[in-house]
């Protein structure tokens, strides 16, 4: 998945006449490759593990240019903070779980929400475009005084993206 992201990024490069930078490169590597909703900083920090020399403002222009292309989203929980999170050309929909201690940010999909929603758009005489749903909580690492890896949630319909 990493290699068809990287090949949708230069191509994105070469669309808007840019060149492809070995720090551009270490930047698209690094987000593309995480499980994680980065924020700049977040993302800075990581890159510069993999590369030291990358500076703040080429982060924050290389994510601008992602979200420009669209490969990448931009999200804002209740943390304040812009978070981002690599797209896909098929991706279906998801809705995010956020831990209010942590900060953990699951994503789920769940087709019986989904059709409540759109049953509740019907009986008060809209019709959807688009939506976004995010719900907040404590999650069970931090109510057990945990950080454990997460457990696959595959429960009635519900599953992880």
């Amino acid at each position: 998945m990493l290699r068809a992201r990287m090949q949708r990024f230069e191509h994105a490069l070469r669309e808007k006449g840019l060149k492809s930078t070995a720090q551009r490169d270490d930047i698209a590597k690094t987000f593309f490759s995480a499980d994680t909703h980065y924020s700049v900083e977040e993302l800075y920090n990581a890159v510069r593990r993999v590369n030291p020399r990358v500076g703040y403002a080429t982060v924050y222009r290389t994510l601008k240019l992602l979200k420009e292309c669209g490969l990448a989203a931009e999200r804002h929980f209740d943390d304040g903070q812009a978070r981002y999170e690599p797209t896909e050309e098929t991706a279906q929909h998801h809705d995010h779980i956020i831990c209010e201690r942590c900060g953990k940010i699951v994503e789920f999909n769940s087709e019986e929400l989904e059709r409540q929603q759109e049953r509740i758009a019907r009986f008060l005489g809209f019709v959807v475009s688009h939506h976004r749903m995010e719900l907040y909580g404590i999650c069970s690492d931090c109510r057990e005084g945990r950080r454990a890896a997460a457990k696959p949630a595959r429960r009635r319909g519900i599953q992880r993206v």
